[in-house]
């Protein structure tokens, strides 16, 4: 096979007149006219990407668009496919290239030409990866420009920069390459200028009148074709063979025998035989034995399974039940309490903690208020190792309903009440009661399942009451209970008006809440810039006494601490806005890595000594640099079982210049009953699971977006719901016996995910199983399962942690077919995506086509009936006697035909009839 660089040109006669090979002295064209010549644009294929592993959307992301290879590798490329190679243009530039590593990078904007560009020399490399840094003067600047200003700059025409294409247009233009035909016409002098008289004349009628130019071959001007191009591909031979057999008529047919018997004779020989004899006797004993065996034994197992071994260390890779591990209950509550929440420590592993809340509606609650009052109200820490005292207990001045660990500190904890307040915590002071032990020298098979939490044996007669170290305002806050509660990653934090900026700090210090007073609030942890000094003030507070078990980490924010920024879900033309539930930010990280586990169990003893958010600086910094390609979307579930996904980036009311929350981007309306789940895929960051109602529903994000909809589940046919509305989620499951109360993703498997019943069934769906209903439901409690949360306890085992109405705590062990994912399971999940995103796409095209088929349709029936009132009645007499007349001229053909009559007796049937 002959490679890509060569052209072969072949003569008429078929034999090989000359062989013209490509320059590979060309030099490869950089961007000198754009005053870049160190940079050189390439076209990257999709094999030459999986390569190098600098994979769009995969390796290369808009965080990181670049790549540092090196030259081995290009040279390998250039050993293995030699100029097929998409490198091969800049192959001069890389053997001249001084350092070991080439820098490529992804030009996404198309900015030189290409879809990639290799920077061809070591300052060039520099100065993209280390850029300058734009003075400070000129950062103030821009601070100060108003954001609401504008100025529009007129395009500028820029000269022409040739990129080798007027080559490609000159080598297609057709050329002539023979001489072209001159005619001379003349006549006489003497004609010139005498009248002309047209006249009528028949063509046929006069001879020499009609000539016809008819084409016909001239040798004298023949082509004859000296030189073909002509490109080659070897190709396996192919044959088309097809087989049709011959068809018969089927006939019944049936057919009656009689048995072949012996006659008497010969049966009185074969009773006379010895041999016969001897036959039964030595094959009678063995048949019985095969009898008996048949009736005492099963033949039809499978012995090549029994010869496996089963694991006995954390059951058999066949199990797919949850198995009850370890359960928690507070035995020493006066009243009876629900779990309201549940997270797992981020760092240590056998240590858990639960938020309760008294199980009272709203009426009761009111009755009560006065008992309630003397009640604290808890977060509970509960050990592997103790499954009746907890560690700790978190005091705060309500019931809390959600609460999550700080991902910087595990320290600090954060917490919405039921009356509107967050309330922090920091437990670094009590961190020295915990003791991280490791696995002795025995080699058991049963070590891995000791918790490395445990406690002193001093402390656990005593249990330690931990208070809270600041409440926000309740006058700025929340007016009702807040939902749900979600840290911001320590890479950006945002202002008031929604815009993302860089976090210089390294540390998460602003959170994002939602409430049932409709409304989603961005909290910052940092003191706030005073406007004008105010030392009476102050005074107050160096007279305030601070109690010696109350740290001062977050004193600044007590009782006035508010949002820095509100946003209301409005519904458009109505004053009523959304209630959200559960909120999913794009930034939610829900899986811990397996390898920084192990360090951090080590900060986690070093607690006291690193403390970042002992002196936290002011709020936002005057010169950040602002992140412009980061996504401000994110996912709202309602109480209504809506599903928005909409932005928190502000707006001004372009008439009373307020800011304002934009509208949604989009809003569905899956599910029947409030949503309680609304959380990303760990393996997949634009899949979300949300969980509702009767139902659950998977949704992929861009894929919902431009779409405004309402579509309900219908028990009898969920899946003709989903055609037939044409909606954005990829799935979504018909009605559950029971209502759906809380779900979530598996960490290892991405096609599986937990969903939680009001009956205390657990259902467990497997994606690669079935995708219409729950591979599996199992009952853990015999009331309303309120959250699930899984974690990863080490590689070979993992748990899953449930908690119901009544108070208890299950700690249930994953059994291996559950943890475990198969060899492609990422890629056949994403599959399976990406074929239900394809089903979407052709389901709203078959629906346009369907409502403009109908509409044709009900305009011919217009156009029939106007048709119809126009014609008379004797026109429908004249159709119709036509129409009989055609039928009676058809029935005597095939009477004819058949031979059921003669054509003399045609007339007189015509007669007749």
């Amino acid at each position: 096979m002959a490679p890509k660089s060569q052209k072969r040109k072949i003569s008429k006669t078929g034999k090989k007149k000359i062989t013209l090979p490509v320059s590979e002295e060309a030099e490869p064209i950089n961007m000198e006219s754009m005053g870049h010549p160190e940079i050189y644009p390439l076209v990257l294929t999709t094999k030459t990407q999986e390569i190098f592993n600098c994979r769009i959307d995969e390796d290369i992301t808009d965080e990181q668009p670049y790549k540092l290879i090196r030259k081995e590798d290009f040279f390998a490329d250039f050993i293995n496919r030699a100029a097929v190679s998409d490198f091969y243009p800049v192959k001069k530039i890389i053997q001249e290239y001084p350092g070991d590593e080439l820098l490529l990078v992804y030009d996404k904007d198309f900015k030189y030409g290409l879809n990639f560009y290799l920077i061809g020399t070591e300052e060039g490399k520099e100065n993209y990866l280390n850029p300058l840094e734009v003075p400070e003067e000129q950062e103030e600047y821009k601070e100060h420009i108003p954001e609401d200003l504008y100025v529009y700059k007129p395009p500028v025409s820029k000269p022409w920069v040739s990129l080798g294409s007027e080559r490609e247009i000159d080598e297609e233009t057709v050329k002539e390459s023979t001489k072209q035909i001159t005619y001379m016409i003349s006549r006489k002098r003497s004609e010139f200028g005498a009248p002309i008289k047209f006249s009528d004349q028949n063509a046929s009628s006069v001879k020499d009148a009609y000539i016809e130019c008819t084409a016909y071959p001239d040798k004298n001007f023949t082509l004859k074709q000296l030189e073909r191009d002509v490109g080659m591909q070897v190709i396996p031979q192919i044959k088309d063979i097809s087989t049709q057999t011959r068809w018969t008529y089927p006939q019944n047919a049936t057919t009656q025998y009689h048995p072949r018997e012996f006659s008497e004779e010969e049966k009185k020989t074969l009773e006379q035989s010895k041999t016969l004899t001897d036959f039964l006797n030595s094959v009678s004993m063995s048949v019985e034995i095969a009898l008996q065996q048949n009736e005492i034994m099963n033949v039809f197992i499978d012995d090549w399974k029994r010869l496996a071994e089963e694991e006995g260390t954390f059951g058999d890779k066949t199990d797919t039940h949850l198995k009850e591990y370890q359960s928690f209950t507070d035995l020493h509550s006066p009243t009876e309490k629900m779990i309201t929440c549940v997270s797992w420590h981020p760092v240590i592993f056998g240590l858990i903690a639960v938020s309760v809340a008294v199980r009272l509606s709203f009426e009761e609650r009111v009755h009560f208020s006065g008992k309630l009052l003397l009640q604290p109200s808890l977060i509970l820490f509960w050990s592997f190792s103790d499954p009746i005292h907890p560690q700790l207990m978190l005091e705060s001045p309500d019931d809390i309903f959600c609460f999550e660990f700080c991902p910087s500190d595990p320290n600090i904890i954060a917490g919405g009440c039921i009356n509107g307040q967050i309330v922090m915590w920091d437990i670094t002071a009590h961190a020295d009661r915990i003791e991280n032990i490791k696995a002795g020298g025995s080699r058991s098979k049963k070590v891995t399942l000791k918790p490395l939490f445990l406690l002193e044996p001093e402390s656990n007669k005593e249990v330690m009451y931990i208070r809270h170290c600041a409440v926000s305002s309740i006058e700025n806050g929340h007016r009702k209970v807040i939902t749900d509660i979600h840290w911001l990653s320590d890479t950006f934090e945002i202002n008031r008006l929604g815009s993302v900026f860089e976090n210089r700090s390294g540390i998460s210090c602003q959170l994002a809440t939602c409430s049932a007073d409709c409304t989603i609030c961005f909290w910052d942890i940092r003191p706030q810039k005073a406007l004008t000094p105010q030392p009476t003030e102050k005074k107050k507070e160096e007279s305030i006494e601070i109690p010696f078990d109350v740290p001062s980490t977050f004193l600044h924010l007590d009782l006035s601490w508010k949002p820095f920024s509100k946003i209301r879900l409005s519904k458009g033309e109505t004053t009523l806005d959304h209630c959200p539930t559960k909120i999913s930010l794009s930034d939610d990280t829900l899986l811990y890595k397996e390898q920084d586990k192990a360090p951090a169990q080590g900060k986690a003893v070093k607690a006291g000594e690193a403390r970042p958010y002992q002196n936290l600086e002011e709020g936002l910094a005057n010169h950040l640099e602002p992140i412009d390609d980061f996504c401000t979307k994110f996912f709202v579930g309602t109480e209504e079982g809506e599903v928005i996904y909409t932005d928190w980036k502000m707006e001004r009311d372009p008439e009373t210049g307020r800011l304002m929350t934009k509208k949604p981007v989009s809003l569905y309306t899956v599910h029947d009953g409030a949503v309680h789940t609304v959380q990303r895929s760990p393996f997949y960051h634009d899949i979300i699971l949300t969980v509702g109602g009767w139902n659950v529903a998977i949704w992929k994000e861009g894929v919902m977006e431009g779409f405004i909809c309402t579509c309900w589940n219908m028990e009898a046919a969920p899946w003709l719901s989903l055609v037939a509305a044409g909606t954005g989620p990829l799935l979504q499951s018909c009605c559950a016996p029971k209502r759906y109360t809380s779900g979530h993703w598996s960490l290892t498997r991405p096609g599986v995910f937990y969903i939680g019943r009001e009956d205390g069934y657990l259902d467990i769906w497997d994606l690669l199983e079935k995708t219409h209903e729950p591979a599996q439901s199992q009952n853990i409690c015999i009331t309303m399962i309120t959250c699930v949360k899984p974690w990863t306890f080490s590689a070979k085992q993992q748990f899953i942690a449930v908690a119901d109405y009544f108070g208890t705590l299950h700690i249930l062990e994953i059994p291996w077919t559950l943890s475990h994912p198969s060899t492609n399971e990422v890629s056949s999940v994403h599959y399976y995506f990406e074929r239900e995103v394809k089903h979407l796409e052709y389901v709203e095209q078959r629906k346009k086509i369907r409502e403009q088929e109908k509409k044709d349709m009900e305009l011919e029936m217009e156009k029939k009936k106007v048709k119809m009132y126009q014609k008379s009645k004797e026109q429908m007499e004249t159709e119709l006697k036509m129409e009989y007349e055609s039928y009676l001229e058809l029935e005597r053909n095939i009477l004819v035909n058949l031979g059921l009559i003669k054509v003399k007796e045609t007339m007189s049937y015509v007669e007749m009839v």
